[in-house]
């Protein structure tokens, strides 16, 4: 008696995960203060705001943040804080995609796994501009309805009710006679 001739499959539709991908990026963003700077004091990035919208097997993540540069200028003698909003796009490929699934139930999510962030600031080689190095990262999902593969019990579930499984052993299982140098080599 085969045990294939006995299993009946069905081909079931259901939303999962079709699709997922991720970017690390590092851009240059140039902010011009309305003084010319003498030095950068610090420099920090706020209001992250962002969308994830399906653009073909890619997912575009479009949003914005503010940055804020604190500098001298005047020679040192005073300060100010410079505030910018910049608008950015990132193309993130999804790298795992079932070609199977409907494209007009996908449903694009991402999160940002490495909030926008000043790793670099500094002056321009002209001198009225600040150059803000920002790193970010984002991971995309697509979901949407795909068609999967079922083995289905034929005589339903309810048979499994009666089943009992006992775990508790009297046995303590001979793992004393087990060589660790053996185990160890197996690992290598």
């Amino acid at each position: 008696m085969s045990i294939d001739k006995d299993l009946q499959c069905r081909e079931i539709y259901t939303k999962a995960v079709c699709g997922k991908g991720r970017k690390f990026s590092q851009v240059t963003n140039s902010i011009t203060p309305p003084h010319a700077p003498t030095s950068i004091l610090g420099a920090w990035i706020i209001n992250n705001q962002y969308d994830a919208v399906k653009s073909g097997e890619h997912v575009e993540v479009v949003g914005t943040y503010d940055v804020n540069i604190w500098y001298s200028y005047d020679r040192n003698t005073k300060t100010d804080v410079a505030k910018e909003t910049v608008s950015y796009s990132e193309l993130v490929s999804l790298h795992y995609l079932d070609k199977k699934h409907k494209p007009s139930t996908a449903e694009v999510s991402a999160i940002a796994t490495q909030e926008p962030n000043c790793v670099e600031a500094s002056i321009s080689s002209h001198g009225d501009t600040v150059l803000i190095r920002v790193e970010r990262e984002f991971k995309v999902e697509m979901i949407a309805e795909t068609k999967v593969c079922v083995v289905v019990c034929p005589n339903g579930c309810d048979d499994f009710d009666d089943k009992h499984v006992d775990f508790d052993s009297t046995e303590d299982g001979d793992y004393e006679d087990l060589d660790p140098d053996l185990l160890d080599e197996e690992l290598d």
